[in-house]
């Protein structure tokens, strides 16, 4: 049986005296797509921050594939291969898109002296794959600040693609993007699946339905309900905290 990706076993944390999460646990398999759902206050957003080191859990435990990364820095977990995208995108403004996908993929190398040797043909090929994949080879020349927000999104996933990272964080990837743009979105990450394993924290209900294999609701940072898209909509606890009667549409 393959190691899982994550596990994540009675994970708190105390601002306080106030539980933002509460003795959450999940286990998130290799290569899975996992959604994550909640009201405004459910804690997934600080959730997120524990798993990637951004905030210092006060108790529990989370391992990544077998090594245990509780507490540890952000910058020690990045390197161990787990990659996040905020809400507000993290990109180099200054430079084209292509040069924002060159940095990195050449990470590992020393990236700005690397930038002037050029790409090793593995590395050509890998950019290649991305910028099919994020759809930007119409905009690999143009400076990242001059994109659309639906653009500049992209652009950051397929940065953390380019890094190789094996876990993949989302916040929100779709907050603030047209109908089109949350469309293509929604085809980017069902592509990733299975090669990366991803969790994304939305609100966007009609995206999620788009996306969802196995969905986790979060109410007052605890775990209240996991499993199937058409499970968890017709769960009598998570219509009264979170969907009402109407279900994901």
């Amino acid at each position: 049986m393959a190691q899982p990706a994550l596990v994540i076993d009675g994970l708190s944390v105390d601002f306080g005296g106030f539980k933002a999460v509460d003795g959450f646990s999940t286990v998130v398999d290799d290569g899975e797509l996992r959604v994550v759902l909640g009201p405004n206050g459910a804690g997934k957003t600080t959730m997120m921050d524990l798993i990637s080191g951004n905030t210092r859990s006060t108790d529990g435990r989370v391992t990544m594939y077998g090594k245990d990364i509780t507490n540890h820095a952000e910058h020690e977990i990045a390197r161990a291969g787990l990659g996040r995208k905020f809400q507000i995108p993290s990109v180099f403004r200054d430079l084209t898109v292509f040069e924002n996908f060159e940095v990195a993929v050449t990470k590992q190398r020393g990236v700005w002296g690397n930038l002037r040797i050029g790409l090793a043909s593995t590395e050509r090929e890998k950019l290649d794959y991305i910028i099919d994949l994020t759809q930007t080879g119409d905009v690999v020349d143009k400076r990242a600040g001059e994109l659309s927000h639906g653009q500049m999104q992209w652009l950051e996933l397929g940065m953390l693609i380019a890094q190789d990272c094996r876990v993949i964080l989302l916040d929100e990837p779709t907050a603030g993007m047209t109908q089109g743009e949350t469309y293509r979105t929604s085809q980017i990450i069902t592509a990733l699946k299975g090669q990366h394993t991803i969790i994304v924290v939305e609100h966007d209900m009609a995206f999620v339905r788009e996306i969802a294999e196995k969905i986790t609701v979060m109410h007052l940072g605890k775990m209240l309900a996991e499993g199937r898209i058409e499970v968890i909509e017709n769960d009598p606890k998570v219509q009264d905290a979170y969907l009402g009667s109407g279900g994901i549409h």
